[in-house]
């Protein structure tokens, strides 16, 4: 038998993790796998305990779990691990050595059985097996993925998720990429770990903790994951980070946008100050160019171009060219700000012309934005 689909939807949420806006929710995923023994993957957040207790019930159809697998200890699909065992006490509880101290430091000591696998171990469920593919730091240590042959099917823990809850219709890529360099951007180097392990395997369908399952053209989705987790570009535009105070610097990222168009550029301009920072970071990292145009404040940059770039580094920003506009009425400090907040990053190659504007647009400022337009021609 195929999978079944337990999960839940959280219309309710604003903020996950406390500080990526949601506006259409999340979904918290879980699976039944029901061959001659039943294996239950993950549990879902504390809130929605009952609900999902019900979709398993109905899954099960009068039968016990045999297992239950814990790919990811995140709380958002680990917290009904306890309510879970007092309902199904002689469930195995599947996981590996770092599953279960997370399950003494969330939940104490409790009398469960338990089957500690390693990488490369297998389960068999009767006509199906499963293979475990350890996943650490794809984001925490003790994350694994599963491999089941007989469906083809990777179910992936956090990794090939997304935004949004699943009773929303809304285009993949968008909300995949700004919840990759969220909530996984940091660890590249552990993504393509793990897909030198996958290559292995013939995987045609991909059941996430988050979004929706993954089950036509997965070729697609695994190279957006490549791109993404080797800081790889994917558009030759530009992406234009500002703030403005009192216009002048919108003014002129107005006006370089409006340049980079007429040279046939793709490029997308936001407000750090106002525009949704997760969105901002996906944009930096999707193209190779990124403009960041800023006032000088209290010797120092703007506060949200900081934390702006503060953010990128969390990331790895990397592998990118850069152009710089500043602002500062008598003493303009902006660019040498940026530079010097940027300077970890590694391959960062800077536009040769760096824009600056005492406090408004003039004809040498706005001789410069046309050369530095020149300069990120795609």
């Amino acid at each position: 038998m195929k999978n079944i689909y337990v999960g839940v939807n959280d219309k309710s949420i604003d903020l996950f993790e406390g500080m990526y806006r949601v506006p259409n929710g999340m979904s918290y995923n879980s699976y039944i796998i029901r061959d001659e023994k039943s294996a239950v993957f993950d549990t879902v957040d504390e809130k929605f305990g009952g609900e999902w207790l019900d979709n398993v019930s109905a899954a099960l159809d009068g039968r016990n779990p045999d297992y239950l697998i814990i790919l990811h200890m995140e709380p958002d699909h680990s917290a009904n691990i306890f309510r879970f065992m007092e309902k199904y006490p002689d469930t195995c509880i599947v996981g590996n050595s770092k599953t279960f101290v997370l399950i003494k430091e969330f939940f104490g000591d409790f009398a469960f059985n338990r089957l500690e696998v390693k990488d490369g171990d297998t389960l068999s469920l009767g006509s199906r097996s499963l293979t475990f593919v350890f996943a650490p730091m794809v984001h925490w240590p003790e994350v694994m993925t599963v491999y089941d042959g007989a469906d083809k099917a990777l179910y992936s823990a956090d990794a090939f998720g997304k935004f949004g809850s699943l009773d929303t219709e809304e285009e993949w890529e968008e909300q995949a990429r700004r919840y990759y360099y969220g909530i996984v951007g940091k660890f590249g180097n552990a993504v393509q770990g793990l897909f030198k392990k996958l290559s292995a395997y013939d995987i045609q369908k991909i059941y996430p903790l988050h979004g929706p399952a993954l089950t036509e053209n997965v070729g697609y989705y695994m190279n957006k994951y490549d791109l993404w987790s080797r800081y790889a570009f994917e558009s030759d535009g530009v992406f234009i980070a500002y703030n403005s105070v009192y216009g002048h610097t919108r003014k002129a990222v107005e006006l370089l946008a409006k340049l980079l168009e007429e040279n046939g550029t793709e490029v997308i301009a936001r407000d750090l100050a106002r525009d949704d920072w997760a969105q901002c970071v996906a944009d930096a990292f999707k193209f190779r160019n990124t403009v960041i145009a800023a006032t000088t404040y209290n010797g120092d940059v703007f506060p949200a171009v900081r934390e702006f770039i503060d953010r990128l580094k969390e990331r790895n920003f990397r592998n990118r060219r850069v152009g710089i506009i500043e602002n500062g009425g008598w003493a303009p400090f902006a660019a040498k700000a940026i530079q010097k907040r940027l300077e970890d990053c590694k391959d960062i190659e800077y536009c040769p012309t760096q824009v600056t504007l005492h406090a408004a647009l003039d004809g040498q400022s706005s001789s410069a934005l046309k050369a530095l337009a020149d300069e990120l021609k795609g």
